[in-house]
C-alpha cells in the first residue's frame, strides 16, 4: 500500500531504518482496509467497536509492536502506528494505544510469570488492557494518589477509586497504582496488576466523553491482590508509572500528528474543490496562509515526535524533556489544524457527523490526557532550569 506523501517523506529522515518503512506500509495497508469499516458504529457502540478493532489488530499481528513477545518496546514503531491509525480513525488509534499502555508496565517491569499470564491475550487482541492511575482528586499530581494497598500476609488489600480510565469496564486487567506508604508523596506508591474479575472491583460508572472512547470510574473495595502481581519493589510505583509514560508520551504526539495530517488533507481538498466568487477557495490568499500554517504545524510536530522516539530507542535513559516537547507541540498544533479545518468548511464543519466536526472532537482530549499541556510546560521549564545548572 503506497504511503501518503507526508509520511513517505518523513520516513526518509535519518531517524528511521528500512524496517520502519516496512512496518508503516503494513499498518497503512491494514488501516486502509479495516480501520474506518470497523469504526463505523463507534458513536453508538463504542465498546463493541473497540473490541472489534482490538481483535482485528491482534489477529493481523499489528499488536506485536504494542505488546512485544521479547525485547524492548520500539517507540518509533509505536509512533508510526499511532500516526497512521489516527489519520484513518480515532478509535483505531485508541485501541492500539491502549493495548500498549495497558501492558507497557508489565512489559517493562513485570516478572516472567506476569508476562506469561497477561501479555499473550493482549497481543492476540482477545483481552483488552488498561492503565489505572488517575483518581477523582489526583490526575496531574500523581503524588496525591489516595487509593491504598495494605499488606495482608502474602497479598495486598486495595481500596479506593480510579477515574478517567480508558478501557474501563471492558478491560481484562488493570495496572493499578496505590499508596503503600514506604515514604511520603510519590515515593510511597506501588503498582499492581489486577484482573478485571477480582472480587471487590466494581465499575462504578461509565463516562461519556465528546469523542467515542470507552472510559469508566472504578471502585476497589478490599480487592485482594497477590504479592506476585506487584510491578517493581514496594514504593516503586512512581518509577513504574513514569517509566511507562516516558515510552508512551511521545506516541500521544504521534497520534496528534496523524490527526493533524487528516486535517491537512481535508483542508486542502476543501480549498481545491470549493468555489467562491467564481474561483477555487484555494486562490484566496487567506486560504493559502491557512494551508501554510497547518503544513508548518505538521512538519514541526513530526520532527519533535520522531526525535523523541529515536532518542528513546537509541538508549537515552530519560527523554522526559523531549517527549514533553513533542507531546505539547503536536497536541496543540493538531488542535489548531482541526480548528482551521472546521473554519474552512463553514457550516459543514460544525455539522454533526461531518469529518471535520468529528476530527475536531477527537483532537481535543489529547491536550488533557497523559499529562495536560500545562504539566508538559512545567516539565519542560524544570528541565531547562536543570540543564542550565
Amino acid at each position: 500500500m503506497p504511503l501518503p506523501p507526508g509520511l513517505h517523506d518523513t520516513l526518509a529522515w535519518p531517524f528511521f531504518e528500512p524496517r520502519h518503512r516496512d512496518w508503516a506500509e503494513e499498518v497503512e495497508a491494514w488501516a486502509t482496509a479495516h480501520a474506518a469499516a470497523l469504526s463505523h458504529d463507534a458513536e453508538t457502540d463504542t465498546d463493541g467497536a473497540t473490541r472489534r478493532l482490538t481483535a482485528a489488530m491482534g489477529e493481523s499481528g499489528l499488536l506485536r509492536m504494542a505488546v512485544p513477545e521479547s525485547g524492548a518496546l520500539d517507540v518509533r514503531s509505536l509512533c508510526l502506528a499511532r500516526e497512521i491509525l489516527a489519520r484513518h480513525a480515532g478509535l483505531a488509534d485508541f485501541s492500539f494505544a491502549m493495548a500498549g499502555l495497558g501492558t507497557g508496565s508489565i512489559t517493562l517491569f513485570g516478572s516472567d510469570e506476569l508476562k506469561r499470564r497477561f501479555l499473550p491475550a493482549a497481543r492476540a487482541g482477545t483481552a483488552l488492557a488498561a492503565f489505572a492511575l488517575s483518581e477523582p482528586e489526583a490526575g496531574s499530581d500523581v503524588a496525591a494518589l489516595a487509593s491504598t494497598a495494605t499488606r495482608d500476609g502474602d497479598s495486598w488489600r486495595l481500596d479506593g477509586r480510579k477515574t478517567w480510565i480508558s478501557n474501563g469496564g471492558i478491560a481484562g486487567h488493570y495496572v493499578v497504582f496505590a499508596r503503600t506508604g514506604e515514604a511520603p508523596g510519590a515515593r510511597g506508591l506501588s503498582a499492581f496488576v489486577v484482573p478485571a474479575d477480582a472480587p471487590g472491583l466494581e465499575v462504578e460508572a461509565r463516562i461519556d466523553v465528546m469523542a467515542p472512547h470507552p472510559l469508566a470510574t472504578l471502585r476497589f473495595d478490599g480487592v485482594a491482590v497477590p504479592d506476585s502481581h506487584r510491578l517493581g519493589a514496594p514504593g516503586e510505583g512512581f518509577k513504574v508509572a513514569m517509566g511507562t509514560l516516558d515510552v508512551f508520551r511521545a506516541t500521544v504526539g504521534a497520534a496528534a500528528l496523524g490527526f493533524a495530517r487528516r486535517a491537512q488533507e481535508l483542508t486542502l481538498h476543501r480549498a481545491r474543490h470549493r468555489h467562491l466568487f467564481g474561483a477555487p477557495l484555494f486562490d484566496q490568499q487567506m486560504t493559502q496562509a491557512t494551508i501554510a500554517d497547518t503544513t508548518l504545524d505538521v512538519e514541526t510536530s513530526a520532527l519533535l515526535v520522531y526525535r523523541a522516539a529515536w532518542l528513546k530507542d537509541g538508549g537515552t535513559p530519560r527523554v522526559s524533556r523531549e517527549a514533553s516537547l513533542a507531546k505539547l507541540h503536536a497536541t496543540e498544533a493538531a488542535s489548531r489544524a482541526a480548528d482551521r479545518c472546521v473554519q474552512l468548511h463553514g457550516g459543514l464543519g460544525v455539522t454533526r457527523g461531518h469529518p471535520a466536526e468529528e476530527l475536531f472532537r477527537e483532537v481535543r482530549a489529547l491536550r488533557v490526557y497523559e499529562g495536560a499541556s500545562e504539566i508538559q510546560r512545567i516539565v519542560i521549564a524544570r528541565a531547562e532550569r536543570d540543564r542550565a545548572g
